[in-house]
């Protein structure tokens, strides 16, 4: 954080932007594989388009104030939802088109107030593996349980295995939602019913929806003990209507589908500042922007090391070269700390040999491997995400 750009709005050196390519490369793949098309939307939007989906009126407080060119004011996107939608209604739909879904990774821009901005936690420029599916009513077990599948799979990858589910629906009392009983009503069955399907443990959270319907909450715990709000999925029988989005029925006549809000770990950057404490820094092979580390044991070696380096380069590992002028003894202690997963030391006899001496983080045991060798273990090491 600089306050030369503002406060809340977090810069990434390359070893972070690593990590965020990764943990977005990772959820893209299983999505992809699971039926979603990726989009892209800009960061600017018509204010209209918000006083249409609600956000102006329900969220005005954290959107950024509008820019005015001419009659037209822009602001800048808090939420994707209104973008997919139009998205939508670029192209007419039936029946058959249906379930359809769109994942985007999007950076928004929410007006968090000054005190109650907290590291990555709490910032004010966001990115989320956002994702909305149109559906009919009778698909929303379905779907529900396809984006349950994906987020079980992505929370055991990342070894997040505990973790409760809030109901989180409306306060009959409070204004700040979107008024139709009959419509929540409709929406809280059916995402009751999917829970209930899914054979899911959850409890209520009251004032805890989303002004435009009700949301499964994924609740889960880090190594440390604390409970962080990950992953969501929002039943929306609102917006769609207001957007004036459309499909034309097996009856052959226009019906309004049901809208799925889904993120599987919500903010990249207070997902990653998680991460970052679940694995205190020693992230997985898979994970870990920089793999291995190659020592040279003396100056004379530094080529060789370099060799070694680009080899495994090209092999698709991430891998660094400790040129410093530190000893042998105090690259390995540094590199250590840094909680690198290998550390590949090069002497006389790697040189000679075309071998590397492998040290594997938390064991101080070193084995000589062919460099070869050593870059498919690692390769299906990191394809395994163990």
């Amino acid at each position: 954080f600089s306050p030369d750009v503002g406060a809340g709005i977090p810069l990434f050196l390359p070893k972070g932007e690593m990590l965020r390519h990764l943990m977005e490369e990772y959820v893209r793949e299983v999505q992809t594989r699971h039926g979603y098309e990726h989009v892209w939307t800009g960061h600017l939007v018509n204010e209209r388009l918000y006083a249409k989906s609600g956000h102006l009126e329900h969220y005005r407080e954290a959107m950024y104030p509008p820019m005015v060119d001419g009659e037209t004011r822009y602001r800048l996107k808090p939420m994707n939802c209104p973008s997919h939608m139009t998205l939508f209604n670029s192209e007419a739909h039936s029946y058959r088109d249906l379930p359809l879904r769109y994942a985007e990774f999007a950076t928004l821009y929410r007006y968090e107030k000054s005190g109650e901005l907290t590291g990555l936690t709490r910032v004010r420029s966001l990115t989320q593996d956002d994702a909305h599916i149109f559906c009919t009513e009778e698909q929303v077990q379905e779907e529900f349980a396809r984006a349950l599948e994906i987020i079980r799979e992505v929370l055991d990858t990342y070894g997040f295995t505990d973790y409760r589910i809030r109901l989180s629906l409306r306060d009959p009392e409070d204004s700040e939602y979107l008024s139709d009983d009959e419509r929540w009503m409709r929406a809280e069955g059916a995402l009751r019913d999917a829970l209930d399907a899914s054979g899911i443990d959850y409890y209520p959270g009251i004032g805890e929806a989303s002004f435009y319907g009700p949301k499964a909450d994924f609740i889960a715990r880090d190594v440390l003990g604390r409970e962080w709000q990950l992953s969501t999925i929002q039943v929306d029988l609102f917006q769609p209507a207001r957007l004036g989005c459309e499909y034309v029925g097996e009856d052959g006549k226009m019906h309004t589908p049901v809208l799925l809000h889904r993120a599987v770990t919500g903010t990249t950057e207070r997902f990653m500042a998680v991460l970052i404490e679940h694995y205190g820094g020693a992230f997985p092979v898979w994970l870990s922007p920089v793999q291995a580390v190659v020592i040279p044991v003396a100056d004379r070696h530094l080529d060789y090391a370099q060799q070694v380096q680009r080899t495994l380069s090209q092999r698709g590992l991430r891998v660094e070269v400790d040129d410093s002028q530190n000893s042998m003894q105090k690259k390995i202690r540094e590199n250590a700390r840094q909680k690198i997963p290998y550390l590949l030391i090069v002497g006389d006899a790697e040189a000679g040999e075309g071998t590397v001496n492998v040290r594997r983080r938390g064991d101080k045991k070193q084995e000589a491997t062919a460099v070869e060798a050593f870059a498919e273990r690692v390769l299906r090491e990191a394809a395994a995400r163990e």
